[in-house]
């Protein structure tokens, strides 16, 4: 990235000629302007500069030419007049924060404060391309093999390079791959040790993920609790160990810590008022309550069934979020339901692709959602087979005729748009 860099040198002491190269000079202080974000220390720092230092004019451009060289300025004057060295800064238009992709170190403070110690403009962020994320790319590379990790670490956008959409720069080992490792497992009943010492190994030998991992891993072993019905399962996963150098890879060991708690009844499902799903449903749904487990499949399909519903209503955007409530006494988790409907999507128009004019006003003819109707994406997936029932001509029409549907919906104005194309088979 070039950027605009001017650089002043001024010696009111020598104003009739041009200063010898070689002679020295003494600034009363050392002076930085414009960008708040640094200290002075750390500025100095940064420059390589010192108080009450006696410096050359070569040696003024090659401390001015470090500073430049970190990337987190759009532009530097300096001047020196004779009394004082001053710097105007112009700071970055454009850093990022860092993200580290699969590197088994640990993000936050600590790492933060050895990379400011080593590199002084360091505040979490990183000019787009060299300078300052060579530097970080590099130490990165340096703390690996500290702890007998010898990797190559690339640095890339994370999004799309030359747009709004870049939120992070992301560090990621390409080479070798990092993988999670063994996983201890502690409180894990005698009943349930083969299948969950199988979660374990299905789970070991995937992508180490530095942000994503631990929540990976407890995800996983939790929904195989919660499969059983032990819906109040607890699972604390940490890191244990160093990361170990295989020959084909880096492995991350970790220790999960299970509670698994008690096989629950499913009791109540409780719905917000005006649900477009009666409780009469909900019930029908899973049966006798008194022999039900809190399954995941069961629990699943009822959430599934309520979205559904809310979808049918043209509330594309509903999430339904379940909230537990746990009668120990009685061994039963009831469920109360919260939605957050979002807006209600209408349809905009329809359109029938691949077909002839009469096929088209047929199928028109049976197409009862209107421009402006609430949109079911429901309706849309069942409209051709039950054109088809309720019209002979269809039937025979369509007879050996492939449909496919692409629905677009518009988060911004709430509009969807319908394309139904036909295909022979």
């Amino acid at each position: 990235m070039q950027r605009p860099i001017v650089l002043l040198f001024a010696a009111v002491a020598l104003a009739a000629c041009m200063p010898a190269p070689a002679q020295k000079f003494q600034p009363k202080t050392i002076q930085f302007k414009g960008d708040p974000e640094y200290s002075d220390a750390e500025l100095l720092a940064a420059a390589g500069l010192k108080k009450s230092v006696v410096l050359t004019v070569a040696e003024m451009n090659e401390h001015f030419n470090r500073l430049q060289d970190t990337g987190m300025f759009d532009r530097i004057l300096y001047k020196f007049d004779g009394v004082d060295l001053i710097y105007t800064l112009t700071p970055a238009s454009v850093l990022y924060p860092i993200r580290l992709e699969n590197l088994p170190l640990t993000p936050g403070s600590d790492l933060d404060a050895k990379l400011h110690e080593r590199f002084p403009l360091y505040h979490g962020k990183v000019p787009p391309e060299n300078g300052l994320l060579e530097d970080v790319r590099r130490a990165l590379e340096d703390m690996l093999a500290a702890q007998g990790m010898k990797a190559t670490v690339t640095a890339m956008p994370l999004g799309t390079p030359g747009t709004k959409n870049v939120t992070a720069m992301n560090f990621a080992i390409q080479s070798p791959p990092v993988r999670v490792g063994v996983i201890h497992l502690d409180g894990v009943s005698p009943e349930l040790q083969v299948r969950v010492q199988s979660v374990a190994e299905h789970t070991a030998e995937t992508p180490f993920d530095t942000e994503n991992s631990l929540t990976n891993i407890e995800h996983a072993f939790e929904s195989f609790y919660t499969e059983e019905g032990y819906a109040a399962v607890k699972v604390h996963a940490v890191r244990s160990g160093d990361p170990q150098v295989k020959a084909d890879a880096i492995v991350v060991p970790f220790s999960v810590t299970i509670q698994e708690g008690r096989v629950y009844k499913l009791g109540t499902i409780h719905l917000p008022a005006n649900a477009p799903i009666t409780q009469a449903e909900i019930d029908k749904a899973f049966g006798p309550r008194s022999q039900a487990a809190a399954r995941g499949v069961a629990l699943r399909t009822s959430w599934a069934m309520i979205a559904g519903r809310y979808k049918s209503k043209g509330y594309l955007d509903c999430k339904i979020t379940p909230h537990p409530e746990f009668d120990d006494a009685n061994g039963v988790v009831n469920y109360t339901v919260d939605v957050d409907t979002g807006p209600v999507y209408h349809l905009a128009f329809v359109k029938f692709e691949n077909v002839s004019d009469e096929l088209r006003k047929l199928l028109m003819r049976n197409w009862q959602m209107l421009p402006g109707d609430p949109f079911d994406e429901a309706y849309v997936a069942n409209f051709i087979l039950s054109a088809q029932k309720a019209d002979p001509v269809l039937m025979r029409t369509l007879a050996g005729v492939k449909a496919s549907f692409d629905v677009r919906a518009d988060a911004q104005t709430h509009d969807v748009n319908v394309a139904i194309k036909f295909e022979k088979r």
